[in-house]
């Protein structure tokens, strides 16, 4: 299976977790290779393997080399996680537009790009599961965060198009909400101490919890076209 987004945060939970029963697991970075070279030692810790593999999501050809290199080495795959994604704050009125298409191609088009590319690959091995990461922001919004917002939203509608255009071929697709976590990403905007209102349970999900679900829902031969929210708010 393949992670992209994989040098850090979330992406490398999830790695680590498949590391963890064993699979083989292939690390994608786009430019922190030291990092990802991290990903990879704790997959081999946990038991697993693994190889590094780069790639610019929001260009349909270095995502298809990518794939193409990834098949070269394991012909049967079974699962290809979604993950990586940028995010960035702004008040509407002053959003930069460089940023906004930033962050649209990497979130919404580079995932396109993705799915495009891994689709023919579990065909050939007659089925597979594909999970995305979403979140909870792009169903509801969020001050500052209208680019990120939007760019998650539309993987609504592309999780719930795939489900349907490849569905009949045993190619399960869902949408993952990992709740908040504290990576890279959110660092300078992570709620502390009681700042959880919004959570029934008053606490965000831990992320290793988050990968355990991931992973479990990989395995699940029957479930497509699905929402999995991670943490207590609602949906």
């Amino acid at each position: 299976m393949l992670v992209t987004g994989a040098s850090g945060g979330i992406g490398r939970a999830i790695s680590v977790a498949f590391g963890r029963i064993g699979w083989h697991v292939g690390v994608h970075y786009s430019r922190n290779k030291p990092e990802a070279e991290t990903t990879l030692r704790q997959v081999q810790a946990q038991g697993g393997t693994g190889n590094l593999y780069q790639a610019d999501i929001r260009k349909s050809d270095s995502v298809q080399q990518m794939i193409d290199t990834w098949r070269s080495r394991v012909p049967l795959t079974a699962a290809f996680i979604c993950n990586a994604g940028i995010a960035e704050s702004s008040l509407l009125v002053r959003q930069p537009e460089r940023a906004w298409h930033d962050v649209i191609e990497t979130n919404l088009t580079g995932t396109f790009h993705c799915l495009r590319a891994m689709a023919p690959v579990l065909l050939a091995g007659g089925g597979g599961s594909i999970v995305v990461i979403g979140s909870h922001t792009g169903f509801h919004g969020a001050s500052g965060q209208a680019a990120y917002a939007t760019s998650k939203a539309g993987l609504i509608g592309l999780v719930k198009t795939a489900v349907w255009e490849w569905g009949a071929q045993n190619i399960r697709v869902n949408l993952v909400l990992p709740g908040w976590q504290k990576t890279g990403l959110t660092a300078d905007i992570f709620p502390e101490g009681s700042g959880w209102p919004d959570h029934a349970l008053g606490r965000p999900p831990s992320l290793e919890e988050a990968a355990r679900t991931v992973v479990h829902l990989v395995q699940l031969n029957d479930v497509s076209g699905q929402v999995w929210n991670c943490d207590s708010r609602n949906l």
